[in-house]
């Protein structure tokens, strides 16, 4: 199953594609949206949802949302792919890098996205996102970890390396900007992504490839980050994992190469589906 929203930003309607179809139904009349409660028993609606009898929503004319409505977290993991350490010039670390991003960084996979006032250090960072479908506090085991998961969505973890790396050196200075996280199009339903340590990263700026890389590469695969993330945070229906990023990236370059404005980034996570998002860099009075 795949969901997502459609509308502008706060009126989006959920809505779901039955699989093997390419046809959007609103389902608004059974959730008010795609949220954590939807998430928490959306499988004892499967039957009516796939009964088709829902209207029909044309999306190719209307705005996609981010997938899931605002979530109650938003968490990042740095340094979870060797060569993107390598290129950090940072060693691998024990255990997950684990940030916060806020809720309010999700913006839709066509939104453009706004870098902070006269931002020159704007970056880039294709990533599987994980969303969670059951509360988790303190998993037992690294297997329980598929019990909680609702789907996976294709990610983008925008950065302003200043605000990141100059201001104190706190990661979730740079990551927290409104439209720092596009997500979407869709949450893809976990059934229907039978590994997610299989799946391809592909990201463009102004179509020249900056990144290609694989999960199969996750130095802490998805299952880990969920059981780990759970020990010392409760998880929430809803709650966006951003799983990290392989090689690529702006600062990673020499020299570095960072966004401008009017630029075009584009990206797809496996089957989940491509974003293109036009870059905007307010400039000051």
């Amino acid at each position: 199953m795949r969901f997502l929203r459609l509308g502008e930003p706060g009126h989006e309607r959920p809505a779901a594609l039955i699989p093997g179809t390419e046809t959007a139904y609103d389902i608004s009349t059974i959730t008010a949206d795609i949220n954590g409660d939807f998430l928490r028993t959306w499988q004892s609606k499967r039957d009516i949802i796939n009964s088709g009898i829902f209207p029909v929503l044309d999306f190719s004319e209307i705005r996609i949302g981010p997938p899931i409505a605002r979530p109650h977290a938003v968490y990042g993991v740095g340094l979870n792919y060797a060569d993107h350490a390598a290129e950090a010039k940072l060693e691998l670390s024990a255990e997950p890098v684990v940030f916060s991003k806020t809720p309010n960084s999700l913006c839709g996979p066509h939104d453009d996205v706004v870098l902070p006032l006269g931002s020159e250090k704007g970056d880039w960072e294709v990533e599987l996102g994980v969303v969670i479908g059951a509360p988790a506090y303190q998993l037992s085991s690294v297997s329980d970890a598929a019990e909680v998961i609702a789907g996976y969505v294709a990610a983008n973890d925008v950065s302003e390396r200043a605000w990141q790396l100059e201001h104190g050196s706190q990661i979730m200075k740079g990551k927290t900007f409104p439209t720092a996280n596009p997500v979407g199009p869709f949450l893809v339903t976990a059934d229907e992504v039978p590994d997610p340590g299989a799946i391809s990263l592909d990201l463009r700026v102004n179509g020249i490839e900056r990144q290609h890389g694989t999960t199969a590469n996750l130095i802490f695969p998805v299952g880990h980050l969920v059981w780990y993330i759970s020990q010392f945070a409760r998880l929430e229906p809803g709650d966006l994992i951003n799983t990290g990023t392989p090689a690529g990236v702006g600062i990673g370059h020499t020299p570095p190469v960072f966004l401008q404005d009017g630029d075009v980034i584009e990206l797809s996570v496996g089957d989940l589906g491509a974003h293109r998002n036009r870059v905007v860099i307010p400039k000051a009075a």
